[in-house]
């Protein structure tokens, strides 16, 4: 089983053509192509739209499955809905038959490599705040909101999801699996940076803050031992050699 891997999608999964993903033609539903967050396929409020159906069906029709960890532009409201099942001894969500959630806090063993996922970050683009649909002033609200080109807010249940950030029991469930493993595993996959590689990358600006995730996957950092650590978020393509870390948006690597 091949394994790559690669970074936000945003709903548009163009980067899996032929064209620019050609080692595909070699691939078989054996093989996975993982996405590091911010799938937006699962996103519409009102269902699957004409377009997700098409993104998601051309997925499974894919040579090779599909496997991704949410990010912070996932609607969770949907995804959490989908019934639990196990997928290489961790909890999943199918989507499709070869398009599969890799849940929070599991660990998938694959070709006997222990991969811990764990999805989620903190929305940077909330500056002008989240609006409330049942606020008797949403609709004023939203239209001054939208005369400015700048405004960065989001719709609760509608473009923004509490659930961005994980729960008590995800917490807890990723560490009781880290310690069943003897916090030792082959790969760590998130959608978010650890707090201290988010302040290197950050730079400075205060665009991204330091939250409960970011310092929970720190306490893993610190008390895991991994081989490499893959996340998305950050719209980089960028490796932190000296921290066994790697930041992915549009490249797509092969790591098994």
């Amino acid at each position: 089983m091949a394994v790559w891997i690669t970074g936000d999608i945003h709903g548009t999964p163009q980067r899996f053509s032929t064209d620019i993903f050609p080692e595909q033609k070699e691939m078989t539903k054996d093989d996975a192509v993982i996405i590091l967050g911010d799938f937006g396929l699962v996103w519409d409020y009102s269902g699957e739209s004409k377009t997700e159906k098409y993104w998601l069906d051309l997925l499974e029709n894919k040579p090779f499955t599909t496997l991704f960890i949410d990010g912070n532009h996932d609607n969770f409201d949907r995804l959490d809905n989908y019934p639990i099942e196990k997928w290489h001894r961790g909890n999943v969500h199918f989507i499709r038959p070869s398009v599969i959630h890799l849940m929070r806090g599991q660990i998938f063993n694959i070709e006997d490599k222990l991969f811990f996922t764990f999805g989620g970050a903190s929305s940077h683009d909330i500056s002008a705040g989240i609006l409330e649909p049942d606020d008797p002033d949403f609709k004023e609200k939203k239209k001054k909101l939208d005369k400015n080109p700048y405004a960065l807010y989001r719709i609760n249940h509608v473009s923004w999801w509490e659930r961005e950030l994980p729960s008590e029991k995800e917490i807890r469930e990723g560490l009781t699996n880290l310690e069943k493993q003897n916090n030792k595993v082959d790969y760590i996959i998130t959608h978010s940076p650890y707090t201290s590689l988010l302040r290197q990358m950050d730079g400075g600006s205060g665009l991204y803050q330091r939250d409960r995730l970011t310092d929970y996957l720190q306490e893993i950092k610190q008390n895991v031992d991994y081989k490499a650590w893959l996340f998305g978020h950050m719209h980089q393509n960028k490796t932190f050699h000296w921290e066994r870390s790697s930041c992915l948006y549009e490249q797509i690597i092969r790591i098994l």
